[in-house]
């Protein structure tokens, strides 16, 4: 090795100096990353939290405010129900609604559940499939129920919307044919031509979505409301 060599080799430099620049490298690329990212975190949620929910709001109170606040259903000044959700209804003086399996907590014994039939708090299915027994024989049930309370023959057909429940429990709807069987113990029980109660559960039904998707079906609240704002009649 040479002297000239020697003259240009340079100096080594300690372990603490040569980790001084790295250290400091990573803590400017690590605040730049953590400032990039608080940004962003406050971004998204300035537009997806409140600017987006506000915009939607707005839009859909200004375009469909009726569907917007739920669908809900007035008599009198007062909320009686929503048309998106169906009730119980167990009068012969009323159209009945399509079975529903929703539950309630069971007040008696903690993580239990009880039958609570449209419990719009806890919408859901029963789960059974169609091997199911339990699920046979409660169809079966509310087949013989279902003729016996409109005064049908053993044998008459029954549809499959009046003994089975929908996906969510709180089916609002039933089909005409369901709908057409009821007619006549509504019209007895109410004192009504059937020609009247015929004409109501018309003006109920409502036809397929775009005329295309879907079935007719009749709204159960809607046509029992309407039945209740009809003239009372006097008993004999």
């Amino acid at each position: 090795m040479t002297s000239l060599d020697s003259d240009k080799r340079l100096p080594t430099p300690s372990a603490q100096q040569a980790a001084a620049p790295a250290d400091a490298g990573w803590g400017r690329t690590f605040g730049r990353t953590l400032g990039s990212s608080a940004r962003a975190a406050v971004l998204v949620l300035l537009l997806c939290g409140v600017a987006y929910p506000l915009a939607t709001t707005g839009v859909a109170q200004a375009l469909l405010p009726h569907a917007a606040n739920g669908s809900l259903v007035l008599r009198d000044g007062q909320i009686v129900g929503s048309a998106l959700i169906g009730q119980y209804f167990d009068s012969a003086r009323y159209f009945h609604g399509r079975p529903s399996a929703t539950t309630a907590p069971d007040p008696n014994q903690e993580g239990a559940s009880i039958a609570a039939p449209y419990n719009a708090g806890l919408s859901g299915a029963s789960n059974q499939g169609a091997s199911s027994q339990g699920l046979a024989d409660s169809v079966a049930e509310r087949v013989a129920q279902y003729r016996t309370t409109n005064g049908l023959a053993a044998d008459a057909a029954v549809p499959v919307d009046a003994v089975t429940a929908s996906a969510s429990g709180l089916d609002p709807h039933i089909s005409v044919a369901n709908a057409n069987l009821q007619l006549a113990r509504v019209a007895r029980e109410r004192q009504l031509p059937p020609a009247q109660v015929q004409q109501l559960l018309d003006q109920a039904t409502q036809q397929r979505t775009g005329y295309l998707l879907g079935e007719p079906r009749v709204n159960v609240l809607a046509l029992n409301m309407a039945l209740d704002a009809l003239p009372t009649r006097s008993q004999p």
